[in-house]
């Protein structure tokens, strides 16, 4: 009777898998609308919802530096209609500083990595800062007084600066945001007189002389910004901090949905319009299996953790 009962599970199980996806998938984002996130999320949305002949739904639950959106879909039906694009910052870096109501090493599976880039430092124009020595010179004269803005406490952003700030020797203020957007927009109100952004919030500002690029976070030359220095060619060897973003789905969602996902956002992520519109953003998708994703998450993880601890980031 038992093993009866199994095989009949099995049956429907297969129903089910075979029907998968039969609704609308939600990809939740954990910042507002206008940030890296939430725009590489609506990039692929389009390519993703074609090809698995269902409407794929951005869903915005800003705060905490995207943990909300993590905890959020870490409590979901493991049924692979809630999904989360989440960053470093909620993977890698959160855990170390908050006390994140989930393990993202333990209470996520992951479906596929999305997209990796460096951020830019930008400063106001009236700032008079044309250089990272200049930015840097400017710091030491005043202390405890210039300040720069970011995505949130634990991003990419926050991390660049809290880099900067410990290689450099300068005091330097953190201001977070609810993402990459609401920090433009402080930004562009004079609220802080830096900012760590993303391409996607800045380049159409630079280009409009609201905002000054002085040098990216990456190891190489932003493909959007050939002009713009990075840190380490400024005068700090070895000064790096990406970006990133993937796509995770709650614990014990079936391998089979898994597989199914990952299969049909890589897809996506390899589309040409794709492709294009992430790098006009100066985005780089980057797509890898399950497992990749996985490692890749704990070496960010173990990494990022050191990091914290070293430069005694506490929450604010």
């Amino acid at each position: 009777m038992n093993r009866l009962l199994a095989l009949i599970g099995i049956f429907f199980s297969g129903i089910c898998f075979a029907q998968y996806p039969n609704k609308p998938i939600t990809t939740v984002v954990g910042f507002e609308p206008g940030g890296g996130t939430d725009t590489t999320a609506r990039i692929v949305q389009g390519p993703l919802g074609e090809q698995i002949g269902q409407q794929v739904v951005v869903e915005n639950r800003a705060g905490a530096g995207g943990n909300i959106a993590v905890d959020y879909v870490a409590k979901q039906a493991p049924d692979g209609y809630t999904i989360v694009l989440a960053n470093v910052g909620a993977l890698a870096v959160n855990p170390h500083i908050l006390k994140t109501p989930y393990d993202p090493l333990k209470d996520l599976l992951p479906i596929s990595m999305a997209a990796e880039f460096a951020n830019v430092l930008v400063v106001q124009p009236a700032l008079g800062v044309d250089s990272v020595a200049d930015y840097v010179k400017l710091a030491r004269s005043k202390p405890g007084i210039i300040t720069y803005a970011s995505s949130g406490i634990g991003g990419a952003g926050h991390l660049a600066g809290e880099l900067l700030r410990s290689v450099a020797k300068i005091d330097i203020v953190h201001v977070p945001y609810k993402g990459g957007g609401p920090a433009m927009q402080g930004f562009l109100g004079g609220q802080v007189a830096s900012f760590f952004a993303t391409p996607i919030s800045s380049v159409s500002q630079i280009r409009a002389g609201k905002a000054k690029a002085v040098a990216t976070t990456g190891s190489k030359r932003a493909a959007l910004m050939p002009d713009v220095p990075t840190v380490a060619e400024a005068g700090y060897p070895g000064y790096e901090a990406l970006n990133w973003y993937g796509f995770l789905a709650p614990r014990g969602t079936p391998r089979e949905i898994i597989e199914r996902l990952n299969k049909e956002i890589v897809k996506a992520l390899a589309a040409p319009q794709v492709v294009s519109a992430l790098h006009k953003t100066g985005t780089e998708p980057k797509s890898s299996t399950p497992e990749e994703f996985a490692a890749y998450i704990k070496r960010e993880y173990d990494t990022w953790g050191k990091v914290v601890k070293e430069a005694g980031i506490k929450p604010q």
